[in-house]
């Protein structure tokens, strides 16, 4: 289908029946049917058009806007996610002890040294990110840097035990192939 539906226009789909778009995105239409509720279909579903309302809005959902302001924003700035520190670590501490026991050990708040993690693995990004938007560099030396930056990552998955959400773990190169 080539012209865009706006709000309002009433169509007949051969699965779901008869129905109204009550919102458009730039590659759904939302869709309440009679006799399914609401439903979202592509834009080149197949369909009948009953009656086409001309479309009148922005096509790009307030969703799709600030997703990709997000996207930009941890693409080009030193701007960081939230991550959380496990709860079970919360308030706690590490402990280095030396060898010899003659020397001191060293306590440092887990809440700080996890920062300090965090840290790193967000400029590690932002030089994978540098690295990869590179005009001098050729190809085979952005995937040589980019095969070192995974390892970074796998030897810093020890770490992984200290987040709250697994997705923001560290994560190497995969044994499996």
């Amino acid at each position: 289908m080539n012209t865009l539906l706006g709000i309002g226009s009433r169509i007949n789909h051969h699965k779901l029946g008869k129905g109204v778009i009550t919102n458009v995105t730039s590659e759904l239409y939302w869709v309440t049917f009679i006799d399914g509720g609401l439903e979202t279909i592509t834009l080149d579903d197949h369909f009948d058009v009953i009656e086409a309302i001309e479309d009148e809005v922005d096509t790009v959902s307030f969703y799709e806007v600030e997703k990709s302001l997000r996207d930009l924003l941890k693409r080009y700035s030193d701007i960081s996610e939230v991550v959380s520190l496990a709860d079970k670590w919360r308030g706690g501490t590490l402990t280095m002890n030396p060898k010899d026991s003659s020397l001191a050990s060293k306590e440092i708040p887990i809440d700080s040294f996890f920062h300090k993690i965090v840290m790193v693995r967000d400029r590690i990004r932002v030089m994978e990110q540098k690295i990869n938007a590179s005009k001098t560099l050729d190809d085979q030396d952005k995937i040589d840097l980019q095969q070192y930056i995974t390892r970074i990552y796998g030897s810093l998955t020890t770490f992984n035990v200290l987040f709250k959400n697994s997705s923001q773990n560290f994560k190497g190169a995969s044994s499996k192939k």
